[in-house]
């Protein structure tokens, strides 16, 4: 699937919780986690599960930076 968003990080699924409407996944992209909370629709379509390789699409209107 063809997108337009540039920030596409790589990552390995490493727990996946579903719920009755909503489904949180974290995704180990190298030293980080990134979580996420899809529908739980979408996570049994995609069929989820932990070791499962994903990417990780990031689109927002802002992104905070902090130094140090």
């Amino acid at each position: 699937m063809a997108l337009s968003a540039r920030n596409q990080l790589s990552g390995k699924v490493i727990d996946v919780q579903i719920g009755s409407i909503m489904a949180h996944v974290t995704v180990q992209v190298g030293d980080n986690e990134i979580e996420s909370v899809i529908t739980r629709r979408s996570a049994e379509e995609l069929q989820l599960k932990v070791g499962d390789t994903v990417k990780v699409v990031i689109k927002s209107t802002e992104v905070m930076l902090s130094k140090g």
